[in-house]
């Protein structure tokens, strides 16, 4: 029988892991270079940009001192670092660094990315300090300190490489002039600001990708429960028109035997051959019901048709009478296998109510079909009943009959109308569409 529960959800992406991380938790992005978004690779640029030019500035202007060789050393030593950061964390892989998430626990990062960054900005402050030229390669490094450390660390080396930047710029001019003071915090305060943005904008994603993915896991869990309660209605209907009423059938069955034993051995073989019968096709319906194949009428093949007029053949009894009328033909593309099949399971349950409520003597099946529509009727000449006292719902443990009906024939979009009166038989008619295409809830009940 095939499952209703739907598939699960996709596994989550990196980002929707970032978010699902518990509160209190900061979560420190790898070193610059990690990220392979256009931001991060402009940042890069910038630094090897300005890297390059400060060095062909001081190659140009003061190769002749004695300190080029160890400019010249600590230059190449930054850039070495800063590939080498993009890479790894302080000699750690890339991967494994990405495993471990670089998550330290609250306002701490990881020693590796710390010794990574302590190593950068030594030799940058001993190279701005030797050539006061390198100074504006901190503008990249701003973001890699803010990326690296806790909010207050990084404003707190973000105020230091501005420092070192003025004092470089003042240096430089031999004189001190407002926009050589004011310029390099104005800088820093943007590039801050900006960062500042952009990770907030993060945040907010990640909050909008946790809520994405808590909906996504309610709603599967959602779907699943409905396609359980689905499938276990689905299951009683067919346990109640398949098995439950052939087990009542053969009980009657053997009861009427029973009763005449004695006085009419004929007649009691007669009931027991009977439900012998009933016994075995209700053997062949719980096979096939296991495997979630057609009703065993409608797979010995003949169609609706010759399904119901079996079904009339198997009701009928010494005390009742059962017939079947065909009127017309379904036309060229047939009959839906569910339309059969909810046809076939609304007559048997129908004629179950005739059987064990109605007391009737004569009953009949007709089957009509119509331009747009199919029509089943189940007429008896029983007791009758008042349709205003019918259930809406099973209740009990024998309450599924009609409230079954009324379920097959919503999905199938189609209308019920029970005709009836105490005492004047009962006259239950189904109209479906030939081909439906969604369900719907019409009924009306007629007295």
């Amino acid at each position: 029988m095939p499952s209703t529960s739907r598939p699960a959800p996709d596994p989550p992406n990196g980002a929707e892991e970032e978010a699902r991380r518990p509160v209190g938790h900061q979560v420190f992005p790898s070193p610059p270079g990690d990220g392979a978004g256009p931001p991060a690779l402009v940042i890069h640029l910038a630094f090897f940009l300005l890297l390059g030019s400060a060095l062909a500035r001081y190659v140009q202007r003061h190769g002749d001192q004695p300190r080029e060789p160890a400019v010249l050393a600590l230059a190449g030593a930054l850039a070495v670092l800063y590939v080498v950061g993009r890479r790894t964390a302080a000699g750690t892989p890339r991967t494994t660094a990405s495993a471990t998430t670089r998550e330290a626990g609250p306002g701490r990062p990881p020693l590796p990315a710390l010794l990574w960054l302590g190593a950068i900005v030594a030799v940058w402050a001993v190279l701005v300090a030797l050539a006061p030229s390198f100074a504006w390669c901190a503008v990249p490094l701003f973001y890699t300190a803010l990326r690296t450390l806790p909010t207050r660390a990084a404003y707190t080396l973000v105020a230091l490489f501005t420092a070192f930047v003025v004092v470089a710029q003042l240096r430089l001019a031999d004189r001190v002039e407002v926009d050589l003071v004011v310029g390099p915090p104005a800088v820093a305060v943007l590039a801050t600001a900006v960062f500042t943005h952009m990770d907030r904008q993060a945040a907010r994603q990640s909050a909008l990708i946790d809520d994405l993915v808590r909906t996504r896991r309610e709603l599967a869990a959602t779907e699943r429960r409905e396609g359980t309660l689905a499938e276990r209605q689905r299951l009683a209907m067919e346990i109640h028109d398949t098995l439950a009423q052939s087990l009542s059938s053969q009980r009657m069955l053997l009861q009427a035997a029973e009763r005449v034993w004695v006085t009419d051995p004929e007649r009691a073989r007669a009931h027991v051959g009977t439900a012998a019968a009933i016994a075995e096709s209700s053997l062949a319906e719980a096979r096939r019901f296991v495997h979630d194949l057609a009703p065993a009428d409608l797979a010995e093949g003949g169609g609706l048709e010759a399904a119901l007029r079996g079904l009339a053949s198997r009701e009928s009894t010494a005390e009742r009478t059962v017939t079947c009328l065909i009127d017309g033909a379904p036309g060229p593309l047939g009959l839906p296998d569910r339309v059969q099949s909810a046809l076939l399971r609304i007559a048997q349950g129908a004629l179950a109510n005739v059987r064990e409520h109605s007391g009737a003597t004569r009953a009949a099946l007709t089957l009509t079909y119509l331009e747009d529509q199919v029509r089943l009727d189940v007429a008896d000449n029983g007791r009758g009943l008042d349709p205003a006292a019918l259930p809406e719902r099973a209740a009990g443990v024998r309450g599924h009959g009609l409230p079954a009906i009324r379920a097959r024939v919503r999905q199938l979009g189609g209308a019920l109308t029970v005709e009836s009166a105490p005492g004047d038989g009962t006259v239950l008619s189904v109209a479906v569409p030939l081909h439906p295409a969604a369900p719907s809830t019409p009924e009306t009940t007629a007295p």
